[in-house]
């Protein structure tokens, strides 16, 4: 079995907490297979509209393979930030438009928001059921854990010696590397929010810490899924954030980048997913739901994507380093809820919009 997120109990900071912090709203539902019928009625709907915060990537190679797997039924992937598909998302149902049908973002914090506006449908595939730990889904059945990564510095291997990169995030602010860094941004990047708000917290960095790093001279983007192919373009010569999984891909085609894994500690960023209850094509969704977590889905979404999974079946290339190795930091999706708006202006006062 590999290592995977569900081995460690730390993870209960994230999840458990969202539970704990949600009022009842009813008992799970009894996990679900697809069936002849629904298969029959998904066809007849015709495909199923999926908003991710995943690379577009590899979210359009898991629509193929869904796809494959369900002929007749299509996959419409509209991909962006995390905290651009939440306000998306906010956006539409405040105009009554019911365009999505399953949704995915590395932020815990919108499915807290989502599930107390009542917006979730309870779904419960049935290997979230059999294979999940309880602190990777939640306990009523509105969403679970789809697929976890780092946040992660990083460093381009043909511009630079392993023995001279970085090793902190303290070192981010040597002279030396003032004009050679690039960092994705937290008002787009769910991931980095999260990384933001664990900076904020730990001792020894903070918001002192971000203020010297914006003197830096550091290169702004949107995405995490950016650093690392800046980096491998050679346009900055290290990352301060990004997704670990583009690394893991970048650097398995063969370019010039590695991760490094700072001495503080790695933020991990959780991608839940859960079916939206208005949903327009309800068949579809859950099959395509179902899907996202089945043992097929998530090998593939390891291998190809470079993304950790929950399930205890798939397998990790040797060549990644395993969660056991790093020192891994989980944010508090329920203490970070209140203090998102104050992050994103108070970092912007320090790097700009």
């Amino acid at each position: 079995m590999t290592t995977l997120i569900h081995a460690t109990l730390r993870m209960a900071s994230l999840t458990v907490t969202i539970a704990a912090a949600l009022p009842a709203f009813a008992q799970a539902p009894a996990p679900y297979e697809p069936t002849p019928a629904m298969i029959e009625a998904a066809k007849k709907e015709g495909k199923a509209v999926w908003y991710t915060s995943t690379d577009v990537g590899v979210s359009q190679r898991m629509a193929k393979l869904f796809e494959a797997k369900y002929p007749g039924v299509t996959v419409q992937v509209e991909r962006s930030g995390a905290e651009r598909v939440y306000q998306r998302i906010n956006q539409e149902y405040g105009s009554n438009i019911k365009n999505a049908d399953v949704i995915e973002t590395s932020d815990a914090v919108h499915f807290i928001v989502f599930k107390r506006k009542g917006w979730l449908a309870q779904a419960l595939p049935s290997d979230v059921a059999k294979h999940w730990p309880k602190n990777a889904r939640d306990a009523e059945g509105y969403y679970a854990a789809y697929r976890s990564h780092l946040s992660v510095m990083g460093y381009n291997t043909k511009l630079l010696k392993a023995e001279d990169a970085p090793k902190s995030r303290a070192d981010l602010l040597d002279p030396k590397w003032r004009g050679r860094l690039v960092k994705a941004h937290p008002g787009y990047s769910g991931t980095v929010l999260n990384d933001t708000f664990v900076i904020v917290n730990t001792k020894g960095l903070g918001w002192d810490y971000l203020a010297k790093l914006g003197q830096q001279r550091v290169m702004q983007v949107q995405s995490s899924t950016e650093p690392p192919k800046k980096l491998a373009l050679g346009e900055r010569l290290v990352q301060v954030d990004g997704n670990e999984y583009n690394v893991f891909q970048l650097k398995e085609k063969g370019d010039p980048v590695d991760a490094i894994y700072p001495t503080e500690g790695t933020t991990i960023a959780i991608g839940h997913s859960a079916v939206l209850k208005e949903s327009t094509r309800p068949n579809a969704a859950r099959l395509l739901y179902h899907f996202l977590y089945t043992k097929e889905a998530q090998q593939a979404m390891s291998d190809e994507g470079g993304l950790r999974s929950f399930h205890p079946d798939v397998k990790e290339k040797a060549t990644r380093t395993p969660l056991s190795k790093i020192k891994v930091l989980y944010p508090d999706a329920t203490k970070l809820e209140g203090e998102v708006e104050n992050i994103k202006k108070s970092y912007e006062k320090h790097f700009g919009t």
